[in-house]
């Protein structure tokens, strides 16, 4: 056999997203602990039992809130009776290997906190931004180290990206149904996936429903999503709204007979940094008509920009001919006599 295949590195965790929603989660005991599991749990939509005799008060807060069911008692096996999950959060170790044991011979899946050999599986340090969860996991070795890095991955977010992601949701859904037909399913992926590649975080965070209709629309008539001219409230307050296009210049373009006054400058992004450009290149950036950018420039440095850009459409394997399109699209500028 010639091909050959990466082996796997053992030792990690099967990382999923599992859907609570409406699944009871038991959580056994009342402190801190138990809160954030409390906490983690409702935001997943499911129904959550907290069993303890005293509730730290945040878990007085939800359960007068009727957030959470709080059985007033300690904890006996019958609590078990109708759980999808349980966790437990109690100081006594015996008895949560009582109450863990118990669980897997039910066949319930179950985590003990600080108690790793008894767990199935462990909560991850999360970064939560609308439907966006990011979730670090050290496999239980550095839950501290995890929240670090956590942090050091959510900072380096652009702006939006949360909204952006429910903006695409609510395209998506649209599209679906204008074109429900399974056979098109690999059309609405690919159309989708070059608008999700191409288009900044930043902008798919400003979509409106307006943008929505155009986007849509696009979709149905089969044109190229960055051909799409998004319409915003900066355009009704005099500043140019940001456009993808991809236009082609060809030996067939007409010729206006203008002196070509066009200039063509070229600055660095830097260190990605939109603090640490010159004061040359901050200048120019404002002052361009038209911004010409690879598709690995720092959100922050295009933000900054008031003008068109237009990004290189590049594709795995496909460098070159993205390159040759910045070209086209450049030359095609500066026979304007456009600031390139």
């Amino acid at each position: 056999m010639s091909q050959t295949f990466r082996d796997p590195q053992s030792g990690g965790s099967l990382i999923v997203a599992w859907q609570a929603k409406a699944r009871s989660i038991l959580i056994v005991g009342g402190g801190a602990v138990a809160a954030g599991r409390v906490f983690n749990a409702l935001e997943a939509d499911a129904n959550v039992t907290v069993v303890a005799p005293k509730l730290c008060p945040e878990l007085e807060y939800r359960a007068q809130a009727q957030q959470i069911t709080w059985r007033n008692r300690t904890f006996e096996d019958s609590d078990l009776d109708g759980s999808d999950m349980v966790l437990t959060a109690i100081s006594d170790g015996h008895e949560s290997r009582r109450i863990a044991d118990t669980c897997k011979q039910r066949r319930i899946p179950v985590n003990a906190a600080d108690i790793n050999d008894l767990c199935d599986f462990w909560f991850m340090s999360t970064h939560r931004d609308h439907s966006v969860q990011i979730a670090v996991s050290t496999n239980s070795k550095a839950p501290r180290l995890a929240n670090r890095i956590r942090r050091q991955i959510a900072s380096s977010l652009p702006r939006g990206t949360g909204q952006a992601v429910e903006q695409i949701g609510r395209l998506r859904k649209r599209i679906r149904e204008a074109d429900p037909r399974p056979e098109n399913s690999k059309r609405r992926m690919t159309w989708l996936t070059q608008l999700c590649d191409y288009w900044p975080i930043e902008q798919l965070a400003k979509l409106d429903s307006d943008n929505i209709d155009s986007l849509l629309d696009a979709y149905v008539q089969d044109h190229d999503p960055q051909s799409v001219r998004i319409h915003s409230a900066s355009e009704s307050s005099g500043m140019p709204s940001p456009v993808l296009r991809s236009r082609t210049l060809t030996p067939d373009t007409p010729n206006t007979g203008e002196p070509n006054r066009g200039r063509l400058i070229l600055v660095g992004a830097g260190v990605g940094d939109p603090e640490l450009l010159t004061v040359r290149a901050h200048r120019a950036l404002k002052e361009a008509d038209i911004v010409l950018a690879d598709k690995l420039i720092p959100e922050a440095v295009l933000d900054i920009i008031d003008c068109e850009i237009y990004t290189a459409r590049k594709f795995p394997g496909a460098a070159s001919e993205a390159q040759d399109d910045l070209y086209r699209r450049g030359l095609e500028e500066l026979a304007k006599g456009k600031c390139v």
